[in-house]
């Protein structure tokens, strides 16, 4: 989506669950303004250290050379003023300042493009993703397909004990889970196979 209303800054969010190509559209859209020839800035947490330290990197291994800062407040001291497209990834991590942030790169003329997960592992919405959607001029909520049962899927479903909010993690630790598959928290099918309903022969 581009709008053409000459310096008008505007504010997308793409979200979704894990494993639903949601940094690999993040970065699309800025290969996209990088061959328009727009000046472009990408910014993400320095939790998310998973697949490398100075790169956006989807699960399909899609990669574009980011800034690491530690937190939402520090986008502003290192952005450089003649930055068109701003692109941050993993916003779920980047706390409330976000919100105001993208709001004043938005005000002040700026494309900013924003993604990160919208519910947690207890399937409750994950701040400040709700908070960026109101705001959002652009919204796509993209689906993943459930692990159990190959319906469309829009949970991230925690495969590991722990009650953190925030525990970065990929295959192995998460996978997405449709409606009917998920269970808030951690997966018990997991950790007790054996727990599952057997199917009984005969009558």
């Amino acid at each position: 989506m581009d709008f053409l209303a000459g310096n008008m800054g505007w504010i997308e969010v793409v979200c979704g669950p894990m494993f639903s190509g949601k940094s690999e559209e993040l970065i699309r859209r800025l290969r996209r303004a990088i061959i328009a020839r727009r000046r472009v800035q990408v910014f993400k947490p320095v939790l998310d250290d998973r697949y490398s330290k100075d790169e956006i990197v989807s699960h399909s291994e899609q990669r574009i050379a980011s800034t690491v800062v530690s937190g939402a407040a520090e986008i502003l001291s290192v952005l450089d003023w003649r930055t068109q497209v701003v692109g941050i990834d993993e916003a779920n991590f980047m706390g409330p300042g976000l919100v105001d942030v993208c709001g004043q790169l938005a005000d002040s003329g700026k494309r900013v493009i924003v993604a990160g997960l919208d519910t947690d592992y207890m399937g409750r919405p994950f701040p400040p993703i709700p908070d960026l959607l109101a705001m959002a001029e652009s919204i796509t909520k993209t689906l993943a397909i459930c692990m159990r049962c190959g319906n469309p899927a829009k949970q991230t479903q925690r495969l590991f004990a722990s009650e953190d909010l925030i525990v970065v993690g990929a295959a192995g630790m998460y996978e997405a889970r449709c409606r009917a598959c998920f269970e808030a928290g951690t997966s018990k099918q997991e950790y007790f196979p054996f727990a599952r309903p057997q199917r009984q022969e005969g009558g």
